[in-house]
């Protein structure tokens, strides 16, 4: 995650984190890292949450420019409060992602930032969808984002499986970020992690010093 950097020769905004999700046999785990950098050198912050809370059982991760996608998750906050309010029933992670695709799409051209969205709803069980830069949606079962990402898409492959337990997802999201964090520079700080069933929602926090080493470091 990075935050917005006024300096001119600075081309572009660099995703600068680690996020990522994956669906289990009945729930969903979303998270990521905590560092917040500007321009990809000076980390500006160990502690950024980037997994937001956009309704009851839904949730999002954030990639790109800070000030962007705290503007946009805010904008979507709204619209979702007052959908469940009109329609006096939750919404589904679908119209949540359906949102988040309308506001980024319909603000391409200044916002520099994308989405995962993961949650729980009764039609459809756990769900995870992906909005890209520019208003892209798709669904996927796992998915991984931001420049840390680059680091671990072959453990993704190998090691993702169709219907884990919410144990083997949640040691799985860890390491995961783990790997990232520990070769990406501008991944790092702790792991955010919540998992997110028809029981409720759970929040998971593990400190730096506790994830899992691969490697020597």
């Amino acid at each position: 995650m990075e935050k917005r950097c006024l300096d001119s020769g600075v081309k572009g905004v660099s995703t600068g984190t680690t996020i990522l999700a994956a669906i289990f046999d009945g729930g969903v785990v979303i998270g990521s890292d905590s560092r917040a950098s500007m321009g990809g050198e000076y980390v500006s912050s160990k502690t950024i949450n980037k997994v937001i809370q956009v309704h009851d059982r839904i949730f999002c991760c954030m990639a790109g420019s800070l000030a962007d996608a705290q503007a946009v998750t805010k904008a979507a906050k709204f619209h979702l409060s007052l959908h469940s309010i009109q329609m006096e029933t939750p919404p589904l992670v679908i119209s949540a992602a359906s949102v988040l695709k309308d506001l980024c799409y319909k603000n391409k051209e200044e916002l520099q930032a994308g989405f995962i969205t993961a949650g729980w709803d009764t039609k459809k069980g756990p769900q995870v969808y992906v909005v890209s830069l520019g208003g892209m949606l798709h669904s996927q079962p796992v998915t991984i984002g931001g420049s840390g990402s680059t680091y671990i898409y072959g453990y993704v492959d190998a090691k993702y499986k169709p219907k884990m337990s919410r144990e083997e997802c949640l040691q799985f999201a860890t390491n995961a970020l783990a790997l990232a964090m520990g070769r990406d520079n501008v991944s790092g700080g702790v792991a955010h992690l919540v998992v997110i069933t028809e029981t409720g929602v759970e929040h998971v926090v593990v400190p730096g010093n506790k994830l899992p080493k691969f490697h020597d470091e």
